[in-house]
């Protein structure tokens, strides 16, 4: 090569692109304040609201900071600092999305929620909206962060330097934790949804709670329950006795008429011989928690995932008793509820009527009933697990007759609709419910010659509709207000069972407080099936049946 040829190439620019360069402490306390800057408005939002002491609060967002700050530190290791900080930023952003915008609390209820989903209902999440808010608050900053070079110490360098930094900062938060020590004891404690939005770290955590949980939750073999189960006897007219059980969906009793609401969403069940329990209250405020809490005998109080997994349930004790049971799905999943049980799915039923991108509105299974009623030989139980009103794509969960509120919202991002214009479409989900439930009745009603029938319907859970800027649902029950856990329970009986029961009573019975906790007790009794499994304290008809019903007592 030629002194020339090497004088240009000495002269020619490199196409490299030049990667900055920053220390790992410097790069850690950056990702760390800007992730309590940029991902925690739900949290300090909340924080301004509860403290009433400026300085408390500053001392308390101060404490945070370098709790932070310490952290990010500490995992500024080789090889695992860009990967956690990565994961920390998109985690954060997706929450932050979630908190900020509907009020939600990312815990371990909730990450279950998501794991156990369908891509339909997670389709009407991930909106637009959504995918900006993650590529400028997530995807942006995780870009820079796999874009810098780390400078890295050798271990005992970065091990003493670390320490430098993180000591102070752990002191520094002690100190500001003393010095504000009484009002954020009382802050914490009197709100404790507070510490439950601090982003990421509650999500994050919940997240690898949940992973460890299902670990262990695979080998869980569900432990016999009512296997001494029996029906009392026949009908005292020989029919078969067929109960229709509607799991509802995200419907809150304060929207039902029948609950005393100003608008007429009950037009139809109000003119059929219902009995409405309105001051009913739910297991939990979650579909993956009420539908197998409801279904299950261990009360709220005693109900756990791990629990409901350990023991099984109404379904299996009718199994027991010789009673034909089945499950219709058109939500996101039983929940398994009826892992031992016969489920059809109709969620990719192809009924162009109905269906749509893999979901179904509900008339879709109404249609099948009157082949599933014709078929019936026995003593027979049906559950239909419906999409009823959930969110947040409301305006899909109705035909367009059932549209009479208007303006309606007709996106999922709810949070561009005016408020009443998501009330409204949610009111309309309910007019549909309505519709549905009194098919449901009109069809067991006609074939009274038949068979002996009834209904119950329970919502699983409420919705927040915009109180206290909170929307949809699955706020931790401690903290969750009364539209998530206040619910609909409508009982419909055909002329047979009716006449078992005294009107009386049970018109005061109606008023009285009931809860999922009545379901399974309540349905044992409606199909007269006797077993040590079954308390007539909690079966809402107990008080109330005729001595010469035959029924449980």
């Amino acid at each position: 090569m030629s002194i020339n040829n090497l004088s240009h190439s000495a002269r020619r620019p490199s196409s490299r692109l030049v990667r900055p360069e920053v220390g790992s402490i410097t790069l850690a306390t950056l990702t760390a304040f800007y992730l309590i800057a940029f991902t925690n408005r739900t949290f300090f939002n909340r924080s301004f609201e509860y403290f009433d002491n400026h300085l408390s609060l500053a001392a308390f967002s101060l404490g945070l900071s370098c709790l932070f700050a310490a952290f990010t530190i500490a995992i500024s290791v080789k090889y695992l600092m860009k990967p956690v900080l990565i994961l920390m930023v998109l985690s954060a952003a997706s929450a932050s999305w979630f908190m900020d915008g509907f009020g939600t609390i990312i815990d371990v209820d909730m990450i279950r929620n998501a794991a156990t989903t369908t891509t339909s209902e997670a389709g009407h999440l991930i909106t637009p909206a959504y995918i900006l808010h993650m590529t400028v608050f997530g995807i942006l900053p995780s870009l820079m962060i796999a874009f810098v070079q780390i400078k890295h110490r050798n271990f005992f360098a970065k091990l003493r330097w670390n320490l430098t930094a993180i000591v102070p900062l752990l002191l520094l938060a002690l100190a500001c934790g003393v010095s504000g020590a009484r009002s954020i004891a009382a802050v914490t404690r009197l709100h404790k949804d507070l510490i439950l939005t601090l982003n990421p770290f509650v999500p994050v955590g919940s997240a690898i709670s949940f992973a460890l949980a299902s670990e262990a939750d695979k080998n869980i073999v569900a432990a016999p329950l009512g296997t001494d189960a029996k029906v009392a006897g026949p009908t005292a007219s020989g029919k078969p006795r067929v109960l229709i059980i509607v799991t509802g969906e995200t419907a809150r009793a304060e929207n039902f008429s029948l609950s005393g609401y100003a608008r007429d969403t009950n037009p139809e069940l109000k003119k059929r011989d219902i009995t409405y329990f309105s001051q009913t209250s739910s297991c939990g405020t979650a579909t993956a928690v009420s539908v197998p809490c409801m279904f299950s005998n261990l009360k709220r109080s005693g109900y756990s995932h791990r629990a409901g997994l350990a023991n099984e349930n109404l379904l299996d004790v009718f199994g027991h008793a010789g009673i034909t049971t089945e499950w219709w799905e058109n939500n996101t999943g039983d929940k398994n509820v009826a892992d031992r049980t016969v489920m059809h799915s109709f969620s990719n039923a192809n009924d162009p009527r109905f269906c749509k991108d893999n979901e179904c509105l509900d008339d879709v299974m109404v249609g099948q009933l009157d082949t599933w009623l014709s078929n019936v030989k026995g003593d027979s139980v049906l559950v239909l697990h419906q999409l009823g009103s959930h969110g947040p794509a409301y305006y899909q969960r109705y035909t367009p007759e059932f549209a009479r509120f208007t303006p309606e919202c007709s996106t999922g991002e709810i949070g561009t609709c005016d408020r009443q214009a998501v009330i409204n479409t949610y009111d309309n989900t309910i007019l549909y419910t309505d519709h549905i439930l009194a098919s449901v009745i009109d069809k067991l009603k006609a074939r009274e010659d038949k068979i002996d029938p009834a209904m119950i319907y329970m919502s699983d859970h409420g919705e927040s509709l915009g109180e206290n800027g909170l929307y949809l649902h699955g706020a931790p029950y401690i903290i969750a207000p009364s539209q998530q856990t206040h619910v609909p329970f409508v009982l419909w009986q055909g002329a047979e069972m009716k006449a078992s029961v005294d009107a009386g009573c049970l018109t005061k019975r109606a008023v009285e407080e009931a809860s999922h906790d009545n379901l399974f007790h309540t349905a044992l009794g409606l199909m007269s099936v006797n077993t040590s499994a079954y308390t007539p304290k909690l079966d809402v008809l107990s008080a109330c049946r005729k001595p010469a019903s035959g029924a449980n007592s």
